[in-house]
């Protein structure tokens, strides 16, 4: 097995993953946003959007076990913030 393109291969899927997922959480909190949900929702999707950005930057230098661990993160605390929806 070829260990250097298993590296990239893993590099741009935590880049692309956190990438989806930042864009799936903005667009999530811009539709609470208009809607009758209380602030606690959009700032959560908000946040965990912005620490799936933080798992892509990451993932795209390489620390993917991070960026893993971070993509989990986010998704918790968008999923928590819909909780309170």
């Amino acid at each position: 097995m070829d260990t250097a393109y298993d590296a990239r291969r893993a590099r741009w899927t935590a880049a692309g993953t956190g990438t989806l997922l930042t864009l799936a959480g903005l667009a999530a909190s811009l539709l609470r946003l208009t809607g009758s949900a209380p602030a606690l929702v959009p700032g959560a999707y908000g946040c965990g959007a912005a620490v799936c950005a933080l798992a892509s930057v990451l993932g795209s230098r390489g620390h993917t076990r991070r960026a893993l661990w971070l993509l989990v993160a986010g998704v918790m605390v968008m999923a928590l913030g819909d909780q309170f929806d």
